[in-house]
């Protein structure tokens, strides 16, 4: 059997964040999400129209798969043993989850910054985000990996746990398959306008509510530590969230700007077209690649809250 009590998912919560934070996602170890991609590319080499329908069967397919398969291969190791079914969940909701990972990607970029080092610094900025990174500034790095951060809260850290403490592993992956889906199609170009509309907007979806509860988080840390506002934070996502293209990445993004008492968003070139995205916060100081740190440490400060949310949670429910 695949259901599981609250008990249960929250012991399973708490050991894959400390998978994730230990060991992150070991290139030697098979990843799904990179099949999940694979997956989705080899439907769309034989299957792509530009159809909004196709869209919404490609992501009827990967997801299905995405379930099918998790349960699948828990269903295995449960069969076997018990534990070794508690030990593919830890796994698999790991896999989801890239704490570490997001945090070595922004250390990547900031690391040759420190060290004046811009041709290093843009090309590890141009791993983590789509904007044409090869004339970039520094203040320019440093705003597009906070930025990516910033949003990526969501993605790596609340939207995987809020699903896997819904459904374990399988709901976490569907999760991921949708993020995934968004990442490589859910684009508003001419290829994918129609063909990646549905997975965008299913993302959308299902990043409403954790973006929101990740808002809410940021403020909280924010509160907590004094090189931080939270006041400042609460109020920057009052005014300037709705005005993100996205209707969940504005409130992460704005609320560690006004955390930081520093403005994002703005001028970014794709593909050598100049887009103007809208800016979050007001520039209280201009934006320094210590700023990267910053936003690492709120990062990690959500990480930690969710941690102790889970040890709540398990406490009470012993007593």
């Amino acid at each position: 059997m695949l259901f599981y009590s609250i008990e249960e998912i929250l012991w399973m919560l708490a050991a894959a964040m400390m998978v994730d934070w230990i060991i992150g996602d070991p290139k030697w170890l098979p990843h799904p999400v990179i099949l999940i991609g694979k997956v989705i590319k080899t439907i769309e080499n034989r299957w792509y129209v530009q159809s909004k329908l196709r869209g919404v069967w490609l992501i009827v397919i990967v997801l299905s798969l995405s379930v099918i398969l998790t349960s699948i291969i828990i269903f295995g190791f449960q069969f076997i043993h018990p534990w070794l079914g508690y030990i593919a969940n830890v796994w698999l909701i790991a896999a989801t989850i890239a704490i570490k990972g997001l945090k070595e990607a922004a250390l990547l970029v900031y690391t040759p910054l420190k060290h004046g080092d811009l041709s290093d610094a843009r090309k590890y900025v141009g791993y983590i985000v789509g904007r044409d990174t090869a004339n970039l500034s520094e203040a320019e790095i440093t705003r597009a990996t906070v930025e990516t951060v910033s949003e990526n809260i969501v993605d790596a850290v609340i939207s995987p746990l809020f699903y896997a403490l819904m459904g374990a592993a399988p709901l976490a992956m569907l999760y991921r398959a949708t993020n995934t889906l968004d990442s490589m199609v859910g684009y508003k170009n001419d290829k994918y306008e129609h063909y990646g509309w549905a997975s965008a907007r299913f993302d959308d979806v299902l990043n409403w509510i954790p973006a929101r509860f990740t808002g809410l988080l940021i403020v909280v840390v924010s509160f907590l530590n004094k090189n931080f506002n939270g006041l400042r934070a609460w109020k920057t996502i009052q005014q300037f969230a709705h005005q993100h293209p996205s209707p969940n990445s504005g409130i992460p993004e704005s609320a560690v700007a006004g955390a930081l008492g520093v403005q994002l968003g703005g001028r970014n070139v794709y593909g050598g077209v100049t887009s103007e995205r809208a800016r979050m916060g007001v520039a209280l100081r201009q934006l320094d690649r210590d700023d990267i740190l910053h936003s690492i440490l709120i990062l990690n400060g959500v990480s930690v809250l969710c941690a102790g949310g889970i040890l709540c949670g398990l406490f009470i429910n012993y007593f």
